[in-house]
């Protein structure tokens, strides 16, 4: 055999050992989820689907409601489209499997961003926890209110930066997008924005004064209040928040109908059957109603959201459809 063809013949018989490797790897891991409910994070570890698969995870076994351990795996890509299309495509009879999911998954299904499935392409099961907009400024800014930020954005847009751990079209862009749209009356086109790994990366570069303002998430600023570090302009919910939160003023107070919470919950496969879901959906319900768990939560600087079943389903399922009307007004459709 000449070299050429030698060399050939040992790639072909590397690249057929390692997927040899990686069928029987699937194999396993299909093999231990098998025997224990799994929650699918559509993320790298240590962010938000993180967190909420672990709540779920260790919540079910402090209080008693699981016995056999949860396994968390980790499914990153397109920003839970892979996730989504993996469920869809290969496991969608699985009654022993969630899939953790927040209001940024209605928001990219709005945008088209999950392929050809769109909002009821699975079954949404439930939220229990939720969390806040913020509208922050650096302590020193000039901006004291909201209503400050509003008139420099009418004036001129392209004189305030704001910036979030996330891009054009992301949870945290829509909030900025809302303000100018809604409050200031402007095109979010025009506004300034800039795009972070994370929301520390954005909270360095407001303190850095290389933004004015960052658009993150109540939960983000807990360690910050009281700081003397930072203003939040305004939270971003129906009504006050308590505790450290207490004495910040929300945009409706301020004269701005403009709100974002961000739920944070779960999905099942589109064919898992109706007995397998409706435990899942009593699991979920219980648990969040036992104190143990309203404390994790807690610590966690997340607040209290108490949506299952069929009602949960049809919100996630509207609220895509909102926020498909919502990227038109603000021209990403």
């Amino acid at each position: 055999m000449q070299e050429p063809a030698r060399r050939g013949a040992a790639r072909w018989w590397r690249v057929a050992s390692i997927a040899l490797v990686a069928i029987a790897l699937i194999g396993c891991q299909k093999q231990v989820a098998g025997d224990h409910p799994e929650c699918i994070a559509p993320a790298k570890p240590g962010g938000g689907y993180d967190l909420t698969c672990r709540l779920l995870a260790n919540g079910l076994q402090k209080t008693g409601l699981m016995t056999t351990p949860m396994i968390v795996s980790y499914m990153p890509g397109g920003i839970g489209a892979v996730a989504y299309n993996h469920v869809n495509a290969t496991r969608d009879h699985d009654g022993d499997l969630v899939v953790a999911a927040s209001t940024g998954a209605a928001v990219n299904l709005a945008l088209g961003k999950f392929g050809s499935y769109d909002a009821d392409a699975v079954r949404w099961l439930g939220a229990f926890a939720a969390d806040y907009g913020v509208l922050v400024v650096a302590a020193d800014s000039p901006y004291k209110t909201l209503s400050d930020l509003v008139a420099a954005l009418k004036k001129d847009p392209g004189s305030v930066v704001a910036g979030a751990g996330g891009s054009i079209g992301s949870q945290d862009w829509m909030k900025i997008a809302l303000v100018a749209k809604r409050a200031a009356g402007v095109a979010p086109k025009d506004l300034r924005f800039v795009s972070y790994e994370g929301g520390g990366e954005a909270m360095g570069s407001l303190l850095g004064h290389h933004i004015d303002v960052f658009t993150g998430d109540a939960s983000e600023m807990a360690g910050h209040i009281g700081s003397g570090k930072i203003r939040v302009l305004a939270i971003l919910a129906d009504q006050r928040l308590g505790g450290v939160y207490s004495d910040i003023p929300t945009a409706k107070e301020q004269g701005y109908d403009i709100e974002w919470p961000t739920w944070r919950g779960f999905y099942m496969g589109p064919n898992v059957t109706d007995a397998n879901y409706e435990t899942w959906v009593a699991r979920l319900k219980k648990l969040a109603a036992t104190d143990q768990f309203k404390t994790m939560r807690t610590k966690q600087g997340l607040f209290p959201e108490a949506r299952f079943g069929a009602d949960f389903d049809d919100y996630v399922v509207n609220q895509a459809h909102e926020f498909e009307a919502l990227a038109r007004q603000v021209g990403l459709k």
